[in-house]
């Protein structure tokens, strides 16, 4: 099938200008002015931006937390984030107790062929275990099977959490296979100290979340991350970025031209510590890791993102319903399942609240929410760019359309929105994976299985063509 995008303004991460796309099968085939060219279906661009489709690199999709698992599935997850103008997400494999690596990924595989995704999907191999399951020769070998990005938690003492010998022996297997490191950083250890001392004084409401998680233990865990990093030879990518004591340390990195990189996620940036005290129980819809900070670390993660000290901007969608999952831990903040959602909204309320007052540029949106997802995560060129040769994952999006964000209206399992609401203008109108039009004037066209598995480069190579073509070395 061919596709004719016509008159629309083309963005990228560096490029601004009006012209037209055409699309032959997966791939963009031409791009110019008033191209004169057949098409099986033409879209009228006119008045709208054309964006690369985004990419959330921060997803947690059927993900067991806490005796519960998250509520969206890969087919659930994958339409909302449709829905919401993402093409293409990279899911956390987490590794089980009792697990192999290999097993892991195995679990995750079935997962995406029993709830079939609408968009691309690539996976991360989250590592919770060396010492029993888990082994170096095997960790060494999933970039062999396109999974390039290892993950390890700092925090979630006795369940997830790994020692500093386990960090440091990844980040010395990544140096080696051209993986990237990504860690969850905070001091898991005083966290569980304070989190115990709170139960025990007889604090258990969801404002105690965020209070036995100071910022200063997420500041000392990205600096020890960022410190052992560059012992090891391996890059760094620190998650969900939440104040002021963790952008430090990665600041003072990029200055000295350390490979340590930062994302943050959008609620971060809208959502504060006081959500955390809404009555009856509401606060507990606000519980993820790290928490809501101080109001005025919001300011400092803009400030961030607009000088490059932070690179992208993710959502850690992670929902849990509030009835009956959140509501697990009504008596014991500590056993509220850590999560929430907003694969949906991200460009939206990023459009708004970050473009349209000025905090940031059209072109460093699309830096944040795709192209350099794409680049860190071994997609671009193939994703996060619209070039010929390049997979026609395009978003068409009208920036005077308004809506009011609400869980009446999105497409996650989720019971209610981070976000509700907000009322916003700019919203995603069309929506093309690979050619195929998933989204069109708020109706869903493609069905579960329109997505699939992408394997991806290594870290600092690049993936080009149509999928299953061999990477090529950068530089």
């Amino acid at each position: 099938m061919s596709v004719l995008i016509k008159g629309g303004r083309i963005i990228t991460a560096a490029d601004d200008y009006v012209g037209d796309i055409f699309i032959e099968g997966e791939t963009v085939s031409l791009i110019g002015r008033s191209l004169d060219v057949r098409a099986d279906k033409v879209i009228d661009a006119g008045g709208r931006y054309v964006i690369p489709g985004c990419i959330d690199p921060h997803t947690h999709m059927e993900m067991p937390f806490g005796g519960t698992v998250s509520c969206d599935d890969f087919t659930s997850g994958t339409i909302s984030a449709a829905f919401g103008g993402t093409t293409t997400l990279v899911d956390f494999c987490l590794q089980q107790a009792g697990q192999t690596l290999p097993e892991a990924l195995e679990t995750w595989h079935e997962k995406i062929e029993r709830a079939k995704p609408v968009i691309d999907v690539g996976f991360h191999l989250a590592v919770t275990d060396l010492k029993e399951k888990g082994t170096l020769e095997d960790l060494a070998k999933a970039p062999e099977e396109g999974v390039t990005s290892y993950k390890l938690f700092m925090a979630y003492k006795g369940a997830i959490m790994v020692d500093d010998e386990t960090l440091f022996r990844v980040m010395q297997v990544a140096s080696e296979t051209g993986a990237l490191v990504m860690v969850h950083a905070e001091h898991g250890d005083s966290i569980d100290v304070l989190v115990k001392q709170a139960l025990a004084e007889g604090k258990t409401e969801p404002k105690w979340h965020a209070a036995t998680r100071p910022p200063i233990t997420e500041g000392e865990a990205t600096n020890r991350a960022i410190q052992l990093a560059h012992l090891a030879g391996a890059p760094l990518y620190v998650v969900h970025v939440s104040c002021k004591e963790a952008i430090d340390p990665i600041a003072r990195a990029r200055e000295a031209d350390w490979r340590a990189w930062g994302e943050t996620c959008t609620q971060y940036l809208f959502i504060d510590e006081s959500y955390l005290e809404k009555p009856n129980f509401e606060g507990a819809k606000y519980v993820y890791t790290p928490p809501p900070r101080p109001k005025e670390n919001q300011e400092h993660l803009w400030h961030a993102l607009s000088t490059g000290v932070l690179s992208v901007i993710s959502t850690d969608h992670c929902p849990f319903r509030f009835d009956g999952q959140k509501t697990l831990g009504r008596d014991d903040f500590s056993k509220i399942p850590n999560g929430g959602p907003g694969v949906e909204d991200r460009l939206m309320m990023i459009h708004n609240f970050g473009v349209r007052e000025g905090r940031i540029s059209l072109n460093r949106m699309v830096e944040l929410l795709s192209t350099a997802p794409a680049r860190f995560f071994g997609l671009y060129p193939r994703k996060g760019t619209i070039a010929v040769g390049s997979d026609a994952d395009i978003v068409i999006f009208d920036p005077n359309k308004k809506k009011t964000i609400s869980a009446e209206t999105h497409h996650s399992n989720i019971d209610y929105n981070l976000y509700e609401g907000t009322e916003v203008t700019g919203v995603p109108e069309t929506v093309l994976l690979r050619g195929q039009v998933l989204v069109e004037d708020g109706e869903l066209l493609a069905s579960p299985g329109a997505g699939r598995f992408v394997r991806r480069a290594r870290f600092g190579e690049e993936l080009p063509g149509a999928a299953g073509e061999r990477p090529i070395s950068v530089g």
